[in-house]
């Protein structure tokens, strides 16, 4: 398999790196917000190369979040950098539903969405194009069978090497050990990144401005006292 070509699953078709996509049904306000906000944000992939920055209005800088869960902290990112511009990519719906009510409510004009996995954009996207990456608790995928599904991969850190400009930033929270150590280990593997480890401990300090989302609040009443805020450069 070479670098740019996905994985495939059982039935031979392209493996996604998740699994359902939606839960509980929708509300009205949420299933209005569907029909008439969404389509003017979701991008749709061309035949060729994407160029992200047309989607918005000269943007002074171009971040990621891959899996944005909730949507709380990218809507924080959006509301507080507005010269900036944010691509979200989530799959699951009631994530999406709730970014859109944020955008909504709070006139968020800076943010673009894509529904489907993050590789198929990754792959679209031009060399170089993107600032900053963010990947926060994504699924661990915790069964060794299911390792595969793990988001962090050669494949798509070769993606994230090619589309991450030098000297921006990979950013990755977890609040599972075993993926912080699988993280690092594949990272180390990977030509194109570089990992600073700090002082002691600093692997658990939060990122700089950091509120915790929904998903951290829930993993620290469920006694996930422990999370790790890693930060790879992008070099040459």
């Amino acid at each position: 398999m070479t670098p740019r070509q996905n994985p495939l699953n059982a039935a031979g078709e392209p493996r996604a790196f998740f699994g359902r996509r939606s839960g509980k049904r929708l509300h009205r306000g949420h299933d209005v917000l569907f029909r008439e906000l969404l389509p003017e944000l979701a991008i749709s992939l061309p035949e060729g190369v994407l160029d992200p920055r047309a989607l918005f209005e000269n943007p002074k800088r171009l971040t990621l979040e891959i899996g944005y869960g909730g949507g709380e902290h990218l809507a924080r990112q959006a509301r507080t950098h507005p010269e900036d511009a944010y691509i979200g990519c989530e799959v699951f719906t009631g994530g999406i539903a709730k970014l859109l009510q944020a955008i909504d409510e709070e006139e968020i004009g800076n943010v673009r969405l894509f529904t489907d996995d993050a590789l198929k954009l990754l792959q679209k996207l031009p060399d170089a194009s993107l600032d900053e990456v963010y990947l926060l608790y994504p699924d661990p995928w915790p069964k060794t069978r299911h390792h595969k599904r793990r988001f962090v991969s050669p494949l798509t850190l070769a993606e994230l090497a090619r589309t991450i400009r030098p000297g921006g930033k990979f950013n990755f929270a977890t609040d599972i050990e075993d993926y912080a150590d699988w993280t690092l280990a594949h990272i180390l593997r990977a030509p194109g990144f570089v990992f600073e480890p700090g002082k002691p401990g600093s692997w658990h300090e939060p990122y700089p401005g950091w509120e915790p989302t929904r998903y951290e609040q829930k993993a620290r009443r469920e006694g996930r006292l422990k999370s790790f805020y890693l930060t790879f450069e992008r070099r040459d």
